[in-house]
């Protein structure tokens, strides 16, 4: 009597630049605390609507005085459920006015939301100018039965394509030696395009591919006009389904895939006979 084939493990990836919080507001700086934690409200609703086991997170906020003062992925870890959460520090400034008893501070980057357990995980800034705040952060996420997937949440400059080239660069340093499949997930400030679009040099240095349908443009949220938002997937991952998020929570739209990991007879699961994942060797050096 044949085997029933194993059901190949699933992952749903969301996306969303958060814009530090201030929705559609001109500037963060210009809300009150509490607007700013009414916003994270209003994410984390459509978090636990949608239900990702991962979220990449772009413009995440840590305590600045810009946004409010306080966590704002602790916060929205802690309102949608989610038990692990990791974010790369890309831009911190601390200014103390002792002679007027102020503190100031700027600390922000990028950062990824799980469901499930975290190993591995990797900061690093870009810094390729004094005004590049730009990065990414890296983990791998073990999946139920054994395998794992290395996912990235990643944000590139806005301005100049020459730039988000060599932060591609940057980026493909660090995760080429990997031995998993690969997510990377994030605003990319550009569009596909011609090969020498970063997105392009992205997928052709690392393998990935976008999903093959109809895309919707992610920005900007009141009037969608460009694709700036993707999810790109290494071979071993199929696209089950993939949507924009209509949602106004940011000046981005959310970008939300459902992935689906390739199993064959000959090759068994990543971490099959392995260390548990908080164990295992760390995915690339942290770099600021």
């Amino acid at each position: 009597m044949a085997t029933a084939p194993l059901p190949r493990p699933r992952l749903r990836l969301l996306t969303l630049n958060m814009a530090h919080g201030r929705r559609r507001a001109r500037h963060q700086a210009l809300l009150r605390r509490s607007t700013l934690a009414a916003n994270l409200h209003l994410i984390a609703s459509v978090l636990r609507r949608e239900g990702p086991d991962v979220v990449a997170l772009q413009e995440a906020d840590g305590p600045s005085a810009w946004s409010g003062r306080f966590d704002h992925i602790g916060t929205l870890a802690r309102l949608a459920g989610y038990r692990h959460a990791f974010r790369g520090e890309h831009q911190r400034i601390q200014v103390s006015l002792r002679r007027f008893g102020v503190e100031l501070g700027l600390d922000y980057g990028t950062a990824l939301l799980s469901r499930l357990p975290l190993a591995d995980v990797a900061s690093h800034a870009f810094r390729e100018s004094w005004r590049d705040t730009k990065g990414f952060v890296a983990a791998a996420i073990g999946l139920p039965g054994g395998d794992a997937v290395d996912v990235v949440s990643v944000h590139l400059d806005f301005l100049h394509p020459a730039v988000r080239r060599r932060q591609v660069a940057q980026l493909v340093e660090r995760v080429r030696d990997r031995q998993r499949p690969l997510a990377v997930l994030g605003d990319f400030n550009c569009e596909w395009g011609h090969e020498r679009t970063a997105l392009q040099l992205l997928a052709r240095e690392l393998s990935l591919t976008p999903f093959a349908g109809t895309l919707r443009p992610t920005y900007p949220a009141r009037r969608p006009l460009v694709c700036l938002d993707w999810i790109l997937v290494s071979e071993e991952l199929d696209f089950v389904a993939y949507r924009t998020l209509g949602d106004p929570l940011s000046d981005h739209l959310g970008v939300i895939a459902e992935v689906e990991l390739r199993r064959t007879a000959e090759s068994p699961p990543a971490w099959a006979g392995a260390p548990p994942p908080e164990s295992l060797p760390a995915l690339s050096a942290l770099a600021g």
